[in-house]
């Protein structure tokens, strides 16, 4: 898929990362599924790059694509005038990256997903933690715990 200039001078990409769709959206920009990471518009005109293993989920609900950033990152929501194959493309992507994803018991109570992705770009696992509501997840206790119940997943399954 080949970009206008217009929208390829304004995004930020890599050696090698290609557009596989794009969509425009209410506000007159554009949605660009790459390679490697999703470009979304900012109200400045440039574009935030979310790469693919930092999406923890992405849903497309009544003409919005909405995307959640892992480790409680900030939320995405962005109206698509003609989404295309964009919003096929993103959960494709995102599910691509998912290596294991379980959910856990948490010792002193409540349960944690625990998500190990690998970068579409390939190299080392990067795990993290999505604590249960009501779960604080800055609580150095139960990151302690959360990090444990990691371990012991990593050791039954080599990762």
């Amino acid at each position: 898929m080949r970009l206008s200039r217009q929208i390829r001078d304004r995004l930020t990409l890599e050696k090698g990362e290609r557009a596989l769709a794009t969509a425009p959206t209410r506000g007159g920009s554009y949605v660009v599924a790459t390679s490697t990471a999703l470009h979304l518009p900012t109200p400045s005109g440039t574009f935030t790059r979310l790469p693919w293993e930092r999406i923890d989920q992405a849903s497309w609900k009544d003409g919005w694509l909405h995307v959640h950033e892992t480790a409680g990152g900030p939320e995405h929501h962005v109206r698509l005038v003609e989404p295309g194959s964009v919003p096929e493309t993103v959960r494709e992507r995102v599910t691509a990256t998912v290596v294991i994803s379980r959910d856990a018991r948490l010792p002193s109570g409540g349960t944690v997903r625990i998500a190990g992705r690998r970068p579409a770009t390939g190299g080392d696992v990067r795990w993290s933690f999505v604590f249960a509501p009501g779960l604080d997840p800055s609580d150095p206790g139960l990151r302690a715990q959360a990090e444990q119940v990691l371990q012991d997943l990593r050791r039954q399954t080599g990762l």
